[in-house]
């Protein structure tokens, strides 16, 4: 029997937000249903809110959750009702091409769940990257439940499903930052700040934070940067180039997705460097570059979906370094807020304001 639960949904393109009434089915074959306790306010979810992912309105939001699993469908046995998890949107399908060939993490078939969740009218959500985590329960696909240790606390775990786990994958598994290698890291948000920390974790002997923000390059230095550069006021190509001996960095990642910073994290790399796209663009950009650069500075241009994470393997790992005190996920998280503030926290982050509020029920 289908239980009603608050959910917040932006029912329009650029409306605000509401709190509504919504329908949660009993798990069907191969879902789970989990109480959620903390979920991020996500910059993905603002961008569902414009219209800039698809226009399949209305939307359940959240997505970077944490919680525990109520109950689960015929067939599940990866997770158990009781079990505390964070949510992912990413749930490996195990039989694709990517999957049979042993790289799981570039799943070509990561599947949600079947059933949809519903206002009170009937009318069928779509959940933000089939999770809809800005609820006090969501139904979701037994893969998109990832079992970690039950002592971390909500607020800081569920941060791994989306913008933490995004940076930090992005320096270590698509950028491959290795020992005494030079990175930049444009845009110092949620994301980018997780890229200075998976960078240091890496063994990065300088990390250079650039943005226009002081406050954001503030905050980056506590998180590992060695060098800030506020882009406002500074070309930042150049500026890069100068801190790593006339070269380029050896990694640069690009975490605001806009083809501006793209470039300049194109020109700031070394020869044969590395370029990160972690940022997610809206559909309507378009780059140019001249193709004879492409050809000649050489090295890889990546971009990076979710980090290039696999979650049965990344997560527990790095809540493990969290609880050994190796890395901070905690500082991650600027408030803490109820489910009725998400729209006032649409607004905090797009004045730059936090790194992330994080939804606590």
């Amino acid at each position: 029997m289908a239980q009603e639960v608050r959910g917040v949904v932006a029912p329009g393109k650029n409306e605000a937000v509401r709190l509504e009434t919504i329908l949660v089915p009993d798990p069907g074959p191969g879902e789970a249903v989990v109480k959620i306790q903390a979920c991020g306010v996500c910059h993905t979810d603002l961008h569902y809110k414009q219209g800039g992912i698809n226009d399949d309105f209305p939307f359940l939001l959240g997505h970077e959750a944490a919680g525990v699993v109520e109950s689960v469908g015929e067939g599940v046995t990866d997770v158990a009702p009781g079990d505390f998890v964070v949510l992912n949107w990413r749930a490996v399908c195990g039989s694709c091409r990517a999957c049979l060939r042993g790289r799981p993490q570039y799943c070509f078939n990561t599947h949600n769940a079947q059933q949809k969740m519903t206002l009170k009218d009937g009318t069928e959500l779509t959940p933000a990257l089939g999770i809809g985590a800005f609820a006090d329960k969501t139904l979701v696909a037994a893969g998109q439940c990832t079992k970690v240790d039950p002592a971390v606390s909500p607020a800081v775990a569920g941060l791994l499903g989306c913008g933490v786990m995004a940076g930090i994958g992005a320096a270590i598994n698509t950028g491959q930052v290795g020992r005494g290698d030079s990175v930049a890291v444009i845009g110092c948000g949620g994301v980018g700040d997780a890229a200075v920390v998976g960078a240091r974790l890496a063994g990065a002997a300088r990390i250079i934070a650039v943005d226009i923000d002081d406050r954001k390059l503030a905050t980056a230095r506590t998180m590992g940067a060695t060098h800030t550069v506020n882009s406002r006021t500074t070309d930042p190509v150049e500026a890069v180039r100068e801190l790593t001996g006339g070269f380029g960095a050896d990694v640069v990642i690009d975490a605001v997705g806009r083809p501006e910073t793209y470039r300049q994290a194109f020109y700031a790399r070394d020869l044969a460097g590395t370029v990160v796209l972690v940022g997610v663009p809206t559909p309507e950009m378009t780059l140019e570059l001249p193709l004879l650069d492409v050809f000649g500075r050489g090295g890889a241009l990546k971009s990076s979906w979710y980090g290039d994470c696999l979650p049965s393997r990344d997560f527990p790992m790095l809540i493990d370094l969290h609880q050994q005190g190796r890395i901070d996920l905690g500082a991650f998280v600027t408030e803490t807020i109820g489910i009725d503030d998400v729209e006032r926290a649409f607004d905090r982050m797009h004045a730059g304001d936090v790194l992330r509020s994080v939804v606590v029920l």
